[in-house]
């Protein structure tokens, strides 16, 4: 059932596989055509592409880095030139580099704030104008319950996570007046298939935390972005939504 996307484009970035990939269809299925912004070969965005017209709506793909200026920009002008605009970004990629602090590298700490971080600014910094000028629009960060509680190991992460926080609620202040909402939805972990290769432990010790009996789903994050894209979330803004099945409470 469509929720208000129809003429309205999205631009997600990760958009190849995993939560970025649930949201391209999802944001397709509520009447969006999409932008698909990944690092990684464009044949590995095909069977994404494939999804969004199956749903009827139209794709672009774009291979681009986040952490570009040149391909943020060109990433825009894509969306805009072949698909008639820009109306809703989601800035979903992301990484990690894991380790505790005293054996973290100068490398691990800032290419994990490089993409995390700076990315989300390069896109919104290259969407701001084509947002503004239409007078309507939604900007959706994804960040992590990590970026709320800390997490051991990825001191790195949970700071980018934490800045994409304040970034977005920054951003709700510079762009409301031009009618554009700024959330961030905040996951727990995700069974993506990065996830699922986890060493059994890790996946049990969240399975304990998250008070529902189980683990978030690519699905449920994706829906939560849609909704916050849509028009029945005109007036929220600024706001963290944690999907996480109860990990963080």
């Amino acid at each position: 059932m469509s929720e208000g996307g129809e003429g309205r484009v999205a631009l997600v970035t990760g958009a190849a596989r995993g939560i970025g990939a649930a949201t391209a269809l999802t944001l397709a299925r509520d009447g969006y055509d999409v932008c698909l912004f990944d690092a990684t070969d464009p044949t590995s965005m095909g069977a994404v592409a494939d999804g969004v017209h199956e749903l009827g709506r139209r794709s672009a793909i774009v291979k681009g880095d986040v952490r570009s200026s040149a391909d943020a920009e060109r990433g825009v002008r894509i969306a805009v030139d072949q698909l008639g605009g820009l109306h809703a970004l989601v800035c979903n990629a992301g990484i990690t580099r894991d380790a505790v602090v005293w054996k973290m590298t100068e490398e691990a700490w800032g290419e994990v704030l490089a993409v995390n971080l700076t990315g989300c600014f390069t896109m919104v910094r290259a969407a701001v104008s084509a947002l503004r000028a239409q007078a309507w629009g939604r900007f959706v960060a994804v960040a992590s319950i990590n970026g709320l509680r800390g997490k051991f190991g990825q001191a790195n992460y949970a700071a980018s996570k934490a800045g994409l926080i304040g970034f977005t609620k920054s951003i709700a202040r510079e762009l409301g007046a031009f009618g554009v909402t700024a959330n961030v939805v905040a996951p727990g972990m995700v069974m993506t298939d990065m996830v699922k290769s986890l060493p059994e432990e890790f996946l049990s010790q969240a399975l304990d935390d998250a008070v529902l009996g189980r683990l978030t789903e690519p699905e449920d994050v994706a829906d939560a972005v849609a909704f916050l894209c849509s028009e029945r979330a005109g007036s929220i803004t600024g706001e963290v939504l944690r999907v996480d099945c109860g990990q963080y409470i």
